[in-house]
């Protein structure tokens, strides 16, 4: 029995069609291809960054819970600075060296100083431990506008992967002067492909960076939380006009 000619044609143009995300991807035209391949090494690269910080901010939070603990154990600050020596290890350690760097430089001279002197010492700590807390932080921040920037950026170069690839195959389509689904859906698959794509390496990258600098403004907020003490015992010791600066921390 002959089937109904509807049928038939239908079946003609359903041949079959490999549509797994390998397949798509060699068969994608080469401006599709290289839409892909540049956003997965962004996604890669993304979450480098994003293990990298998370690691580092969860280590700099630790080290900043001891430098606290050690800043207010009633030692000498003399002596804590000489333990952290002239390279400190995190942030906290660096902003409080350069203060008392700057502290030893003027006990050095061995004379008390003036009012004026007080408060020219005064703004020069407070200036070095800002440029230091700026340094520090521009490091800590490091490639981190790289995550917003992929987040920003990686959905509209995918979008020019699928605007590229759908016109490709409505080139196709023309071409072969059919409209059947069977020769339309490879192409339009292939170019969904580089949106897809540009999705899975912006999300990630925008929730973490979000994450990111929430905890980098806290850490930035503990570090200014520091220097403000320091500065204070810096003032107190100073209206006692006692020098060198070998007080504890009260």
């Amino acid at each position: 029995m002959q089937g109904n000619p509807v049928d038939q044609i239908a079946l003609a143009g359903a041949a079959p069609h490999d549509l797994s995300i390998v397949t798509l991807f060699l068969q994608a035209d080469l401006v599709v291809k290289l839409v892909c391949v540049l956003l997965l090494l962004a996604s890669f690269w993304s979450w480098a960054v994003i293990f990298d910080k998370l690691t580092k901010l969860r280590r700099l939070r630790r080290d900043a819970e001891s430098f606290e603990e050690t800043f207010w154990s009633g030692g000498s600050l003399d002596d804590l600075y000489d333990r952290i020596g002239q390279r400190p290890a995190d942030p906290m350690s660096a902003v409080f060296a350069a203060a008392m760097r700057e502290w030893r430089r003027t006990a050095a001279r061995g004379r008390v100083p003036s009012t004026g002197t007080k408060t020219g010492l005064q703004e020069r700590i407070e200036r070095v431990m800002q440029v230091t807390l700026g340094r520090e932080m521009d490091r800590l921040e490091r490639f981190m506008p790289f995550l917003a920037t992929v987040g920003s950026t990686a959905p509209f170069v995918g979008l020019f992967g699928t605007v590229w690839g759908i016109m490709n195959s409505f080139i196709g389509i023309s071409n072969a002067n059919t409209t059947n689904l069977a020769v339309v859906a490879p192409g339009i698959a292939q170019a969904l492909l580089a949106t897809a794509m540009g999705l899975i390496a912006a999300i990630p990258a925008v929730m973490i960076y979000n994450v990111l600098a929430r905890q980098t403004a806290h850490y930035r907020a503990l570090i200014g939380d520091a220097s403000a003490q320091v500065m204070r015992l810096v003032s107190r010791d100073l209206d006692r006009a006692q020098l060198p600066f070998a007080h504890a921390a009260e």
